[in-house]
């Protein structure tokens, strides 16, 4: 038997992970009062059930109750009783945008009171479970089939989770630095497309400029040099508890060299299961809709 609390902030994702969940083959029920959940245990545990697989969704919205969820899962441990907890968190301006977007109201925070104040205060309480959460999944950068693709491969294909989500985001800095960038690369060093002129239309995506860029020593060693120090870090941000690392790529309009190199990174990095890991060009079509 396999039972997962699926818990973290609102507006994380916890009931699309749910029905994910479901889909998976897992028996889900969300918002599950917390004095029900010894209750639910103990029917799951009972031998012959049909049921080997078994969410259950449970958050702040269980209101005075919830304060008892850190004692229930002393017990259950004490108990000998097995279960895993799911915690999804994303960044406060993720949260804050996800709310004002849904015209939602945080649940901390009541109708009259700000979303940041509900999310700080939803931080704290949640703390506890954060900690000894045996997954943690940052989705302030997933698309909804990136998430699907890291709940399969721990709840599904049960392979090895490092906690750690992986964003690789190339960019122009003429547009600006990602806001959200933890680590920033300037590839303005390295042969620029821009300047042949049947490449000039092209971006990164297209092989022709690919190939031209990495044809260059100097940025297959950049490749290199770059490549070891991001697998240096990984499992450094790990052990101090990261979940989201966030690379900039950057080189003048986000095209080109900045393309190429995110590519290549992402193509290196993505060769491992240990961490999620997505590939993003900000910039890159961004002059061609400009000049329209």
């Amino acid at each position: 038997m396999r039972c997962v609390i699926v818990t973290g902030m609102s507006g994380a994702g916890k009931s699309t992970a749910l029905k994910m969940l479901e889909d998976m083959g897992y028996f889900c029920v969300d918002n599950l009062p917390v004095p029900l959940i010894p209750k639910m245990a103990e029917l799951l545990s009972v031998p012959g059930t049909e049921i080997n697989k078994a969410a259950l969704g449970v958050d702040i919205r269980s209101g005075q109750n919830f304060s008892e969820l850190e004692k229930i899962l002393k017990d259950l441990d004490q108990s000998g009783t097995r279960f895993e907890i799911l915690y999804l968190e994303s960044s406060d301006d993720v949260l804050i945008k996800r709310y004002k977007e849904t015209r939602r109201f945080h649940p901390l925070s009541g109708k009259g009171g700000r979303v940041e104040e509900g999310i700080r205060e939803e931080r704290k309480r949640l703390k506890f479970l954060r900690e000894r959460a045996d997954y943690l999944i940052d989705s302030s950068h997933m698309l909804t089939r990136e998430l699907r693709a890291e709940l399969s491969k721990i709840f599904v294909e049960n392979k090895e989770y490092k906690n750690l989500y992986i964003s690789v985001l190339s960019f122009g800095f003429k547009y600006g630095i990602p806001a959200d960038a933890d680590l920033v690369f300037d590839v303005r060093f390295l042969p620029n497309p821009y300047y042949v002129d049947e490449l000039r239309p092209l971006t990164g995506l297209d092989d022709e400029v690919f190939n031209y860029v990495m044809a260059s020593d100097t940025a297959k060693a950049f490749a290199d040099k770059l490549e070891d120090m991001i697998r240096f870090l990984i499992p450094n941000y790990i052990k101090e508890g990261k979940t989201s690392l966030v690379i900039g790529i950057g080189c003048t309009g986000g095209k080109h060299r900045s393309v190429t190199i995110a590519r290549e990174l992402f193509s290196r990095l993505s060769k491992s299961d240990e961490y999620g890991i997505r590939l993003e060009h900000r910039d890159a079509e961004k002059d061609r809709l400009l000049k329209k």
